[in-house]
């Protein structure tokens, strides 16, 4: 006799179907998305292109390790594939470029009681990537009392937190009266290592500068408009030969809004040179970028920015 409510041959118990309590009585086709694990099969479209394998990074946080929760998604820089020879250590990531964006940081204690702090910078690529980091080193007094004249040492660091590029500036004038003591500054990289030199060039009333080797020779010049006054607009310092007759390149002070403008001294810059520029005459611009920042446009407290190389 069969069991009460099952239908089957007598003395045969209620035998559960294979694959437990819930299991449907007849084989189910495979279907779904399938095993997030297993590779789909030959034919699956999967909706994108696999395409070449991850590019390796400049040097920073590891490929793939995520942001701290509530952290901002990392924007690393890739370096280049092949690196050529007597390229300084951590100088590889510039082969690869031809333009620098650079921006000042706010800080907050200079821009409300006008204490002046060392200045700290962002260098980014044109994809808005960081790159490197600057920051100047010099003691309060010298930059309270010294004001946009004043001396320091500024280091670059890459991602991994190494110091690539030492700029040195010295205490120098900057009027055209004073033709015997005029603004300049060395550029070392590594650190300890000199790979070139911007000087400042006597002229009456426009700002010239050469941008030199380690040997001291000219490669390059950089001229400015007579008065570096950025109303509304930028102000280009335009990067020529030798010969000082055609443009390859220019160091740009961008306009910042007009709040920024009035109220900080925080610059934003770029600069544009040749792809195939030799790289230590790149890091040797981007100390002629910061020292054009502290010439023209560092404010001290109340002062107003310098406007020309009368002042």
């Amino acid at each position: 006799m069969s069991a009460p409510g099952y239908s089957g041959y007598p003395n045969h118990p209620p035998y559960p179907q294979p694959g437990g309590p819930g299991a449907p009585p007849y084989p189910v086709p495979a279907g779904g998305y399938g095993d997030p694990g297993q590779p789909p099969v030959p034919g699956f479209n999967m909706g994108y292109n696999q395409g070449p394998p991850p590019v390796v990074y400049q040097p920073g946080p590891a490929p793939g390790q995520a942001p701290e929760y509530g952290g901002q998604p990392m924007a690393i820089a890739p370096a280049p594939v092949s690196v050529p020879v007597g390229v300084p250590p951590g100088l590889e990531y510039l082969t690869q470029i031809d333009q620098i964006l650079i921006h000042q940081k706010v800080e907050l204690l200079e821009a409300f009681i006008g204490f002046e702090t060392n200045n700290q910078y962002e260098i980014k690529n044109s994809l808005g990537q960081k790159i490197y980091k600057a920051k100047e080193k010099n003691d309060c007094c010298t930059r309270n009392c010294c004001g946009s004249l004043r001396s320091f040492d500024m280091k670059i660091k890459d991602n991994m937190d190494r110091e690539v590029i030492r700029l040195i500036r010295p205490f120098r004038c900057v009027s055209c009266w004073c033709p015997c003591c005029l603004q300049e500054m060395e550029v070392q990289a590594p650190p300890g290592t000199t790979v070139g030199f911007v000087k400042q060039d006597w002229h009456p009333f426009l700002p010239k500068f050469s941008i030199q080797g380690a040997d001291g020779q000219t490669v390059l010049r950089l001229e400015g408009p007579c008065f570096a006054c950025n109303c509304c607009g930028d102000v280009n310092f335009e990067l020529k030969g030798k010969d000082g007759e055609q443009s390859i390149g220019r160091i740009s002070k961008q306009w910042s809004g007009l709040l920024k403008e009035v109220f900080t001294d925080t610059d934003n810059f770029g600069i544009q040179f040749p792809m195939d520029l030799d790289v230590k005459l790149k890091a040797v611009l981007m100390g002629a970028c910061f020292l054009i920042d502290f010439m023209f446009f560092e404010k001290v407290g109340e002062a107003n920015q310098r406007s020309s190389v009368f002042s």
